[in-house]
């Protein structure tokens, strides 16, 4: 394996680690409301993006991309598109965090990697292998299963998966470097976050600046929270291939599974093992349906047999 390949998935691993462990930092804003922790996480990730792009030398080119995007009404709807989308999905991971409902919050991103591919099949047309079809399926009867045990519909998961995949979908309209990407979501949601925070001071009803030390760098820092993961996430996307990243997203959900389990508590029967059974099942064999082995077979089984 390649040096930079190696390099890769040591920052793609860490990327999608310090994802998973993200609940850990919410918990701490417990006390905190999901509309307030959303309004500064958006708030002071704009100002550290924008402080970052200016250490690195990238003002420019996040100020060419702004004009571009103002000249350009579709990439510009899309980035607001964008900025709703992944804002919508961090107010209900961090609400479900905050509420004990890590286990279904794990099983939107689970399940979303085949709502970004359902999305490319209605959208963009794209067409799945009999493999990919089965994955489906075998997702789907977990999803079922665990609709049943649970007595409703698990809106929270399918929420988180939806948000993030047609985020995903938008995101390929805009194309921009992941830097100026987040800072250009931030800005485009940010003048209502200051607006409710304003709203919040007028009523004397803030978190942020309230006689709490701790509670201030929490949220201040939620923005360092926000930039670092998606970071060093961009690192290892440029040097692994994209079946990898397929195999290693899986980190992240898996994580929050277990947090929410053994650290926190959280219910999990064995209706939600025998459901998220079949969603793994379904996951592996779609990312084995994705990886460059299972794209060789064909050529191999040919090989084999002399032809």
């Amino acid at each position: 394996m390649e040096k930079e390949e190696k390099q890769g998935i040591v920052f793609a691993t860490f990327a999608y680690i310090l994802w998973g462990l993200l609940p850990i930092y919410w918990k701490l804003l417990q006390d905190v409301g999901a509309d307030e922790i959303l309004a500064n996480r958006v708030f002071w990730s704009f100002w550290f993006m924008l402080l970052l792009l200016m250490v690195t030398g990238n003002l420019r080119a996040f100020k060419a991309e702004g004009l571009a995007l103002i000249k350009r009404k579709k990439r510009l709807l899309a980035l607001i598109t964008a900025s709703v989308l992944i804002s919508m999905n961090w107010f209900i991971y961090i609400w479900a965090v905050n509420t004990n409902q890590m286990v279904e919050a794990s099983l939107g991103y689970y399940i979303n990697p085949l709502v970004s591919v359902l999305l490319g099949v209605i959208v963009l047309k794209e067409i799945l292998s009999r493999v990919q079809v089965a994955s489906f399926i075998l997702a789907l009867i977990g999803v079922v299963i665990i609709t049943a045990s649970y007595g409703n519909f698990p809106w929270i998961a399918l929420t988180l998966a939806m948000s993030f995949g047609l985020y995903g979908l938008v995101k390929k309209m805009i194309k921009v470097d992941p830097a100026i990407g987040l800072t250009l979501e931030t800005l485009t949601i940010m003048p209502i976050a200051m607006i409710y925070i304003g709203y919040l001071f007028s009523k004397g009803t803030p978190s942020l600046f309230s006689g709490m030390l701790d509670t201030d760098l929490l949220l201040i820092g939620a923005g360092v929270a926000t930039a670092i993961p998606l970071l060093f996430f961009a690192k290892g996307a440029q040097r692994i291939p994209l079946y990898m990243i397929g195999f290693l997203q899986y980190i992240t959900p898996t994580l929050t599974l277990l947090l929410g389990v053994f650290v926190y508590g959280e219910p999990f029967s064995l209706i939600d093992f025998i459901s998220f059974l079949f969603i793994w099942a379904g996951l592996t064999l779609f990312t084995f349906s994705r990886s460059k082995w299972y794209v060789a077979l064909p050529r191999r089984i040919k090989k084999v047999h002399g032809h």
